[in-house]
């Protein structure tokens, strides 16, 4: 496919635009979105996906502009080609004729595949928020809010034995497929009574000695395998596989034989202990294998995290400037720099950030200063020592610390006679500890206050991140830091209305390429939405009130 060279977008043929307007006298989002922005994309925009030479390819635009409508409407590929050829409102805001057929339905999945291809999806939230400047409802050094929701992956929970056999059979399938001659005799007739049919499908023996046997003969099989592709017989095709791969991962996780570790076919094999388990990442599914397993705040799932970056600048319209998806072991605290780091890319840096305390520590509070001039704002995260749970205990933040004689002043008034850096084994990064005299400690009264140790020792930030994370703490206890914190709640409403009408929490594909992609698509269908809303004066909907609460107004 090549693209044609770039024309005037053509603009909406007459018929199309008096029907329109005749079947929509009140109005309609599509033909407020065409009116006000024109035709958003340009085919400009997506030339260096296409060759230059080819089968003249279906308008870019176009594409890209169903695409969004597509995760808008929560539409399939069918569906929405289906709507290209039937519905008057897009054929207005695709500026179609009424006689229009429209397209294959696979050509949408081609036109993402490019996009991924060049890592091009970006540009579909991209082009969004250049429109929203164009109108001046979007700027630079606002205010901003973030905050992520989970979403699950397109496969099935598997248990460990599901996981282990399904694997092997998903292996299986993809050499039978790619070297069938090969396989045929290499597999023996039993293995046919194992994996012919899904695990999930199967009977698998009750839990006991049974099921112990299955899994270290389902272990066996694997290492069979694995042992005969890496035979000089076998396909060096078949041996590449993503398929295969995977197999190695999870046999090197679950599995290990006897012996000195390389042993030939059909000699014993183990089962490594739930704990302490092989190397490697965990992989949860042969068919999507970055999804990841986390729990949090009561909530167990397999899949993804997308965090949502959205304005809440007073009088303009909350609009998503950046979404981030990351496997869902991946903690927030390390997006908060990149998601700054996108920002800055695009020219959206905000002066006042808000998220919660997954996103924020002393060093992001540093960092986020410094490199970008953004005031990060949120609950700082509590000591956990005894001192913070006990009314009347001496906390850190009640010794006063005097950086340039490397001193700390206990609230009794006594010295630390100690200064040193040393740095955090599991983290490496470097911390300042002071202590004080056992003599002195021991015969203070207020000792039962500070300390259930012979001295009290404390272990500090280094200068800059110990007194941005006083200054944070000490803005999030006065009204007026609460009051603008209380600000980051409304990203909440963005996550709901993302799930409820766009399918935000439900992968439609598997990877994290394509995970990207739809979550990028879907923050931009949501910016559509409220543009459209903007434009129309259509205000955000009240919070409900139920019918008993209405008794007391």
């Amino acid at each position: 496919m090549s693209l044609r060279p770039h024309h005037p977008l053509p603009p909406v043929p007459e018929d199309t635009a008096r029907v329109a307007q005749t079947a929509f006298r009140r109005g309609n989002p599509y033909l407020l979105l065409r009116t006000r922005l024109g035709t958003i994309f340009a085919d400009a925009a997506f030339a260096d996906l296409y060759p230059a030479r080819g089968q003249p390819a279906y308008a870019p635009w176009r594409l890209a502009l169903v695409t969004l409508l597509q995760f808008r409407e929560s539409m399939s590929d069918r569906q929405a080609a289906e709507a290209v050829r039937a519905r008057i409102d897009w054929k207005y805001l695709l500026g179609l004729d009424l006689a229009d057929p429209g397209f294959d339905y696979s050509v949408l999945c081609e036109f993402r595949g490019r996009l991924l291809q060049h890592e091009a999806t970006g540009r579909l939230l991209a082009r969004i928020l250049d429109a929203a400047r164009d109108q001046g409802v979007l700027k630079a050094r606002g205010r901003q809010r973030t905050d992520s929701t989970h979403v699950l992956a397109a496969v099935r929970d598997l248990n460990r034995v599901e996981l282990l056999a399904e694997t092997l059979r998903a292996a299986l399938n993809a050499v039978a497929a790619l070297a069938p001659d090969w396989l045929r005799r290499v597999a023996p007739p039993d293995w046919h009574e194992r994996y012919d049919r899904r695990i999930e499908d199967a009977r698998l023996p009750e839990t006991g000695p049974k099921r112990e046997a299955y899994v270290l003969q389902v272990g066996a099989d694997g290492y069979r395998l694995l042992d005969a592709l890496d035979g000089a017989s076998a396909p060096p095709l078949a041996v590449a596989l993503p398929a295969v791969a995977v197999l190695r991962r999870v046999w090197a996780r679950h599995f290990e034989r006897a012996g000195d570790g390389s042993p030939p076919a059909g000699t014993s094999v183990r089962l490594r202990p739930v704990q302490g388990r092989g190397p490697g990442d965990r992989v949860e599914s042969p068919y999507d294998v970055e999804a990841r397993f986390r729990a949090k705040s009561g909530t167990e799932w397999t899949g993804y995290m997308v965090h949502l970056t959205e304005t809440c600048d007073p009088d303009l319209p909350r609009l998503v400037v950046h979404a981030d998806t990351t496997p869902a072991n991946v903690h927030e605290a390390m997006r908060t720099g990149v998601i700054h780091a996108a920002l800055a890319g695009l020219d959206l840096i905000p002066s006042e950030h808000l998220v919660d305390a997954a996103y924020i520590s002393a060093e992001h509070l540093v960092a986020a200063h410094e490199r970008h001039g953004i005031a990060l704002i949120g609950p700082a995260r509590s000591n956990q020592s005894w001192q913070t749970r006990e009314e009347g205990a001496f906390h850190v933040t009640d010794f006063a610390v005097d950086w340039e004689r490397c001193r700390v002043c206990c609230p009794e008034g006594r010295e630390s006679t100690s200064w040193g850096t040393y740095r955090d084994k599991v983290s490496g990064r470097a911390f300042i500890r002071a202590g004080f005299s056992p003599a002195v400690c021991r015969v203070c009264p207020a000792k039962p206050r500070c300390t259930r140790a012979g001295s009290r020792r404390l272990s500090l930030h280094p200068r800059a991140e110990h007194e941005a994370l006083a200054a944070a703490r000490m803005r999030q206890e006065s009204e007026e830091g609460r009051q603008l914190y209380g600000q980051r709640q409304g990203i909440e409403a963005t996550i709901a209305q993302g799930v409820r009408s766009f399918g935000l929490r439900r992968a439609r594909y598997r990877g994290l390429a394509k995970m990207t992609l739809q979550s990028v698509a879907t923050a931009a269908a949501l910016n559509l939405d409220r543009l459209a809303a903007w434009f129309s004066h259509r205000p955000l909907a009240p919070t409900r009130t139920s019918r008993f609460e209405a008794l007391a107004a």
